[in-house]
Parts: structure tokens; C-alpha cells; sequence
């Protein structure tokens, strides 16, 4: 395929996406649409709504990590993010700048939605690049409540799913892992929104059948004409501890090259492309 023609592709795929948000909105979700039934088709939905937004992306996070004793710590980093296709492979580069003993960690990403992703951490204080083994996938991520698998999602097909219930508000679905062994949950639930796709609560439940953890999107928004969780909260219920994360800078389709995301960027990270784009005049 030669670049004109990846070019005029995506291009056609941004803008058909955009005539299809503007629509989207302007006739209130149509509400009145005949609600889905095929659970594989909501579940799809629902990955591309919350990982998948435009072609490539942009976000600075605030993460605040509270303990069950009421401790606080911060962590600030910015998101990098781009798809191969839509539903597929893609890659991600997260980088730290506060606290300053973290500043200057990387995070990258190639994900394999079907197989093992590749994941490796760049540590600046001992000049290390840690490859991240694919059973750590649901690991705390950098000391928080989020897991490293939150970070750029679960494959929808790692998962045997069910509709549960639905809500004028709600799709409800049950998954249960296709492999128990590698994981800690036995099941989890997913409260999907019918208007935008967006996963607004899931629930994990432990092999005792107790819910133990909880992710939420607190805060939805609509940018570039793409609902996209803004604030999210993670919650142990075990301890009583949790996680807020805020977005906020988000951009789509900044046309991010493919070599960015590369082991050569964990110890070199792309200034350029961190910093802040200047608002559209």
C-alpha cells in the first residue's frame, strides 16, 4: 500500500468518524434506537469508545493514590498513543515528570489485542529498560490501583462475555476469563453507556464471589467529537484505598510517526511531541 493511499484512507476514516459524532450529538444519541442484543457487537463498541479514539492521541494525566489511611501521593505523565487500525494492534508511550524521584520514567506499549502485548519500563536513575513479563499485565501500575492492563485495556477476546441486563440507561455485561489461571478475578461486570459506548463502571469479583475492585469514568466529555473518560477513579475494596486520574490536553489526530514508539524513545524521549500542542487559532 503506498503512503498516498494510507493517507487518503485515514483521512477518509477521521472524517467519516467526525460526520458521524456531529450526528451523533446533534440528534441526542437518537434515543429512541432498538437497543442491541448481540453482545459482541456491544462489547466492540465499547473497546473502540474507550481505547480507540481518532487515529492517534494526547492526553496529560494527574494521578492522585490515597491509601486506606487517608496518605496521598501524586503522579503527573503524559500519554502518547496511536493505532495501527481500529480494534487492533497498538502502541503507547507514557511518560513521568512529577514526583522528581520518577521524573523521566518511560512506559511502552505495543499491544496485541488476541496475544501477549510487549511492555517494557524505562527506569533513568539506574539507565534500565525493564521488560515487563505478560503474566505482571495485572500488576499495580507505578504504585497505584491502576494495573498496567488499564492502562491500554483487556482484549475483548481474552474473555467469555454476557449480556446481563439492559437499562434505559445500560448495557450490563458479564465476562469471565477464558484463562482463570492468569488472572485474579473470577468474573467482572461492566455497566456500559447505550449513548456514547463508554464503559462507566466495572466490577471485579474474587473466586469467594466478592466485589473487590472498582473502576469508574467519574467525568465524560466530548472532544473532538470523541466521548472520552476525563476522570476516573479506581477502587480497592479490600483496603479501602484508591486512585483518581484526570485527564486533561487531550488532542486526536496530531498524526503521531510510527517510530516514536520505539526502544531508542525510552532513553531519548520525543520532546516535541510531550510538550503541549499550541491551541487551534
Amino acid at each position: 500500500m503506498n503512503i498516498k493511499h494510507t493517507v487518503i484512507q485515514r483521512f477518509n476514516r477521521v472524517i467519516s468518524r467526525a460526520l458521524l459524532a456531529v450526528c451523533t450529538i446533534s440528534l441526542g444519541m437518537n434515543a429512541g434506537a432498538e437497543d442491541l442484543d448481540d453482545v459482541d457487537q456491544i462489547v466492540q463498541k465499547a473497546n473502540l469508545a474507550a481505547f480507540y479514539s481518532g487515529v492517534d492521541g494526547r492526553a496529560e494525566t494527574r494521578m492522585q493514590i490515597v491509601d486506606e489511611q487517608g496518605r496521598k501521593q501524586t503522579r503527573q505523565f503524559t500519554i502518547l498513543r496511536r493505532d495501527h487500525r481500529d480494534g487492533g494492534d497498538q502502541q503507547y508511550l507514557v511518560f513521568f515528570s512529577y514526583p522528581a524521584d520518577i521524573r523521566g520514567t518511560l512506559f511502552l506499549v505495543e499491544k496485541h489485542p488476541g496475544n501477549d502485548d510487549d511492555r517494557w519500563l524505562y527506569l533513568p536513575g539506574l539507565d534500565l529498560v525493564k521488560r515487563i513479563a505478560a503474566g505482571d499485565k495485572r500488576t499495580s501500575f507505578v504504585g497505584s490501583d491502576f494495573f498496567y492492563e488499564d492502562v491500554s485495556g483487556r482484549g475483548i477476546t481474552e474473555d467469555h462475555h454476557h449480556l446481563v441486563s439492559t437499562s434505559d440507561q445500560f448495557y450490563v455485561v458479564q465476562n469471565r476469563p477464558k484463562d482463570s489461571i492468569n488472572v485474579e478475578f473470577s468474573e467482572y461486570t461492566v455497566w456500559i453507556d447505550k449513548q456514547t459506548f463508554m464503559p462507566m463502571k466495572t466490577e471485579y469479583t474474587d473466586n469467594s464471589g466478592k466485589i473487590y475492585r472498582r473502576v469508574e469514568a467519574l467525568q465524560v466529555q466530548i472532544i473532538q467529537g470523541f466521548p472520552t473518560a476525563t476522570r476516573m477513579k479506581v477502587s480497592n475494596l479490600r483496603t479501602g484505598g484508591y486512585t483518581l486520574n484526570e485527564m486533561r490536553f487531550i488532542h486526536y489526530d496530531m498524526g503521531i510517526p510510527a517510530d516514536l514508539f520505539s526502544e531508542r524513545s525510552l532513553r531519548n524521549p520525543p520532546r516535541q511531541w510531550l510538550k503541549r500542542p499550541k491551541p487551534a487559532n
